[in-house]
């Protein structure tokens, strides 16, 4: 029956989430969650909201969510579009702009998915490659011809960000969308945040997610900003009912306490100037991140370490870009898991200096 696949399809190989155990046990480090519970408010909300209008289909726009995020974000209402967690959004904005055979673009390394749904679409990858310093050559990324293109703000691997002006500078050399994807923009300056830049950079688009800062991964819920117009076709892309009963619930009282947000906000960014301290002392080269993670390169072999960290049950993640050294992307959890994970760190050091020293001499 495979024969009867797309072509595309068929030869691609699909995008491959972060290792999520069926066993206990693990220091989880591996796949960016929040160390943190989600606010009291969510769990309170969703009580109430079990009912019996859970036979009911939720509201398909997700209009309170979206009021409160346009609250949030001083916009409209009609220029914000709910999801299923900002995957479901980037697949709808690649769906509405990429045809067969149309180009988009991205900086590489970046988030596996984009290239995952450019092969949905069929369309064709352009890649701009990172310079040494985490920095970019926007100029190589207004290639002619693009139907869309792929910024990750706060980048993965890496944690850097690109700050707002110089958004505003790639938005002005390009005659396609520029999609900003703020995943991780709630432990991020905001410097570098790129929602105010939509009054004056039409092509402009913002997603943004519930997963990371919110403490939600679970929920799957997100959302985007961007010109009403811009919206108003979206909607025709998108899945009926995207957004379930419960998501919306938990989104709007999630959004409402931004106090809480600022108080688990203000300790994962604490742990993580400890724990890139902590990973620079042992030799690894750590980027200035802006997200809830850190990215660790030319230390003891990554693959090796990896390994050794996950025989003591605890997980990172192991990623190999072409033309770049392995590394480990390691989430900031909180103190106690990171406190773990840096004296496995020491052993395996130990362990492998007693391998390397060369033999008594008598």
């Amino acid at each position: 029956m495979t024969r009867f696949l797309r072509p595309n399809i068929a030869r691609m190989a699909g995008y491959v989430p972060g290792e999520q155990p069926r066993d206990g046990g693990f220091t989880k480090l591996n796949t960016n969650e929040n160390p943190y519970p989600p606010s009291p408010r969510v769990k309170a909300a969703l009580l109430e909201a079990v009912t019996d209008r859970l036979r009911l289909y939720p509201d398909p726009m997700s209009a309170e969510l979206c009021r409160a995020v346009a609250a949030l974000h001083r916009v409209e209402p009609g220029m914000v579009l709910a999801g299923n967690g900002s995957d479901d959004l980037l697949t709808i904005l690649t769906r509405a702009f990429l045809g067969p055979g149309d180009a988009a673009a991205f900086p590489s390394p970046s988030y596996l998915l984009y290239a995952t749904l450019l092969q949905l679409q069929d369309g064709r990858p352009v890649t701009v490659p990172y310079l040494p310093d985490w920095t970019l050559d926007r100029a190589a990324l207004a290639v002619p011809g693009l139907k869309l293109v792929f910024l990750a703000n706060p980048d993965s691997p890496s944690g850097t960000a690109m700050p707002r002006e110089q958004i505003a500078q790639l938005a002005e050399t390009l005659d396609c969308p520029l999609v900003v994807d703020e995943a991780y923009a709630d432990f991020a300056e905001s410097r570098f945040h790129a929602i105010p830049l939509l009054t004056d950079h039409p092509n402009l688009i913002v997603t943004r997610s519930f997963s990371k800062g919110y403490s939600l991964a679970g929920i799957r819920l997100g959302y985007l900003v961007a010109r009403a117009e811009i919206v108003e076709h979206l909607v025709k892309v998108k899945d009926s009912y995207n957004c379930d009963r419960l998501s919306q619930v938990a989104g709007v009282a999630a959004l409402r306490d931004q106090d809480y947000l600022a108080a688990t906000r203000s300790k994962v960014l604490a742990t993580r100037s400890r724990l890139t301290n902590a990973l620079r002392a042992l030799g690894y080269q750590v980027p200035e991140s802006q997200a809830n993670f850190v990215w660790a390169t030319g230390g003891p072999p990554a693959r090796e370490t990896f390994q050794q960290l996950k025989d003591r049950k605890i997980l990172v993640r192991l990623m190999a870009y072409p033309g770049y050294p392995e590394g480990l992307r390691i989430t900031v959890g909180t103190d106690e898991e990171i406190d773990r994970l840096l004296e496995a760190l020491h052993q395996i050091g130990e362990s492998r200096d007693r391998r390397t020293e060369p033999p008594p001499t008598r």
